[in-house]
């Protein structure tokens, strides 16, 4: 027997509250204690926990939902799930603790596909919406925009309510930049580049639920003056003088893709702001050996009133932030370097003509600058979606329950994942805001980095049309710089077409077709008897399936795992018709052949389910050869063709190489 009193001198500071420990149970136990007006971090683990309240009133978080919680309230949390104990009253909120471990619970949590309520959310996937400076290029598309895409095909497949937002960041300085080269005007210069970007992003197949046009909505400005408003009555944010630098000959305020020079945390080149290498912020005025993209010149230093966040105050609100959604460790970790800064003082205007001006008084002649206007884009975007889905969601009050999945490159991580967290804070002091992060490395060609402002790149409408679609979604699924940076090679991507999709791909259901129209008269063959090998194979095409469902699903998600699964479910399905070809027309063994055969479409129509979210007209295409829709909903498991059904894959064209196409 094991007595044991709660006693307030035991506990000690874990998980941001107060715990201690009830030694000799048979299962881990301790009391728990959490002040008026505090919370626990935000935090999951692999063991069973359950919360008996003894004393005290709050809120028990669950991956984002609030249970109220008082003295006899039970809470029991699964593995994984997320959760937080929020003490709301005005006295002290007491609890005793049991956690023990279950392993097959565990696996089976961690696999479960409704996992974090994302069948119960609504899911908004952000891809950073492109600089409209110039066309996309394939380094913008096997990045955030392929993969939000994906993303969102996924989850609706799996009864989600997923939704995919994004638009044209009219309002940055490299739209002023390219429209003082050309002699345009940036408003001119951002519609023809938005509407570029929409083309292109519909070559690929992606067609976002919500494409904001900044420049060109009418109530973006007003909605976005009340957000900084928002932010800029907070104490946190002044108006402070700083160092600045201006250019020699001219004397223009210089920022962004005006000035270059070394970047002060790692000394690779970069441009003002953000360095494109480590991923660190600078304030210009920090750049080692600074030169003026207008003259060519050193600038000159000088000083600058704007709105400054201090930004080095709120190391834990984001270390808190980062524990509660998916957050990966690239970006933990950057986290970690720009909170070793003893200051970071971010200016959020900037003196300049194009953008929108703040509404607060004291900013004459300053823009909110496009980074922070970006935090509130996304909320506009929510917003204008609502209207036409006929919801009431609105941008100035963030609902709790919203779900938001970021993507982007790691050039943008600095603003997604420690910036704009901290601009929602200030905004919304009730509101925590529950992010997951999906960053991608750079892509490159020859060596170098996609580049638009270079012209550095091949465009997406270089390569992309209706027939070579699916190829080039699959071959940036495949090649997409996921945890480093990877290449883009034409050759390469020619070689893939011919041998993998056409070769092995096309070749396979070609021949799959040609062998039930002869054995079977063009209809799925009923599964007689089965052998060992096919017990095997469908055993194995199983274990395909799971691993698609984990390299699609929100804590695993990496299409160049996803690719790989789809190929090797092709090199699964090929293997096995080359095993079984032997007995194939043998009298003697009719009834293993038909089970074979049935084997093999199984695993063409699971390779239909499975390949939607990445080559959805190849998807549809593999359907429509066995009479069926575009396949909606995920798999649960291998199915045989219902017997009987009309096969049309014998001459069935998937894949054509892709004509060489070029803009000058």
């Amino acid at each position: 027997m094991i007595i044991n009193r709660y006693q307030p001198a035991d506990l000690a500071e874990a998980f941001g509250i107060e715990m201690s420990s009830i030694e000799g149970a048979p299962v881990g136990a301790g009391w728990g204690r959490v002040s008026p007006g505090t919370a626990s971090l935000p935090h999951q683990h692999d063991e069973i926990e359950a919360f008996v309240i003894v004393a005290g009133a709050g809120e028990i978080v669950v991956d984002g939902k609030r249970h109220p919680a008082e003295a006899g309230t039970v809470a029991m949390f699964e593995p994984f799930e997320t959760h937080v104990i929020e003490n709301t009253g005005t006295t002290d909120l007491v609890f005793a603790d049991f956690y023990w471990r279950d392993p097959r619970q565990a696996a089976r949590a961690a696999g479960a596909a409704a996992r974090r309520r994302f069948d119960e959310r609504p899911l908004f996937v952000f891809s950073t919406p492109p600089t409209p400076n110039g066309d996309l290029h394939l380094g913008h598309l096997a990045g955030p925009y392929l993969g939000a895409d994906a993303f969102v095909r996924f989850q609706r497949m799996n009864g989600a309510n997923a939704w995919h937002i994004t638009g044209s960041d009219d309002f940055q300085s490299y739209v002023a930049a390219v429209s003082r080269r050309t002699g345009d005007e940036p408003a001119s210069t951002a519609a023809r580049y938005s509407a570029e970007i929409a083309e292109t992003l519909a070559l690929m197949d992606i067609v976002p639920d919500q494409y904001t046009v900044t420049s060109e909505d009418a109530g973006y400005p007003a909605g976005l003056r009340g957000f900084f408003s928002r932010v800029t009555g907070s104490s946190a944010v002044t108006r402070r003088e700083d160092p600045a630098l201006f250019d020699a000959v001219t004397g223009e305020y210089l920022y962004e893709v005006d000035v270059s020079g070394g970047c002060p945390g790692c000394g690779e080149a970069t441009g003002g702001n953000i360095c494109e290498e480590c991923g660190e912020p600078n304030v210009c005025a920090d750049l080692a050996r600074p030169r003026s993209a207008l003259s060519g010149e050193p600038p000159r230093r000088g000083a600058v009133e704007r709105f400054s966040l201090p930004l080095h105050r709120f190391r834990a609100e984001i270390a808190a932030h980062h524990r509660l959604g998916r957050v990966p460790s690239r970006l933990r970790e950057l986290a970690d370097r720009v909170f070793r800064r003893a200051q970071l003082d971010v200016a959020l205007t900037h003196p300049a003509q194009w953008g929108v001006s703040p509404a607060a008084p004291g900013a004459t002649g300053q823009v909110i600058w496009a980074w922070p206007e970006m935090a509130y884009g996304f909320l506009h975007g929510i917003e204008a979606l609502g209207r036409r889905l006929g919801r009431t969601w609105r941008a100035d009050a963030p609902e709790q329950d919203w779900k938001f999945i970021h993507f982007f490159g790691y050039d943008n991580s600095f603003y997604h994942s420690i910036l704009y967290p901290v601009l929602y804070r200030l905004a919304f002091p009730g509101w925590t805001p529950d992010i997951d992060y999906h960053v991608n490395e750079f892509y490159l060609l020859e060596g170098d980095k996609f580049s638009t402002s270079r012209r550095h790149a091949v465009w997406g409408k270089d390569i992309l049309g209706p027939e070579s679609v699916d190829a080039v979604r699959f071959f940036l699924a495949r090649t997409r710089p996921e945890a480093r940076r990877t290449q883009f090679d034409r050759e390469v991507f020619e070689n893939v077409l011919r041998t993998v999709l056409i070769g092995e791909w096309q070749h396979w259901l070609n021949d799959l077709g040609e062998r039930v129209g002869k054995l079977f008269a063009g209809r799925a063959p009923d599964a007689g008897v089965w052998s060992p090998e096919h017990t095997a194979f469908l055993h194995r095409l199983e274990t395909r399936l799971s691993a698609l469902t984990g390299s699609l699903g929100p804590d695993g998600f990496s299409l160049n795992q996803a690719a790989a699964e789809l190929a090797g479910l092709v090199g699964d399905a090929r293997r096995f018709a080359r095993l079984e070809r032997a007995t194939g027309e043998l009298d003697g063994w009719r009834d293993e052949a038909r089970t074979g055969i049935a084997l093999e479409l199984a695993a063409a129509r699971l390779l239909a389910h499975c390949a939607r979210p990445v080559m959805p007209r190849f998807a549809e295409r593999l359907a429509a050869a066995f009479g069926e829709g575009a396949p909606a909903a995920w798999p649960r498991t291998v199915e045989l063709l219902p017997p009987g059904t009309a096969v049309a894959l014998a001459d069935a064209v998937f894949f054509t190489p892709a004509p060489r196409a070029g803009r000058a």
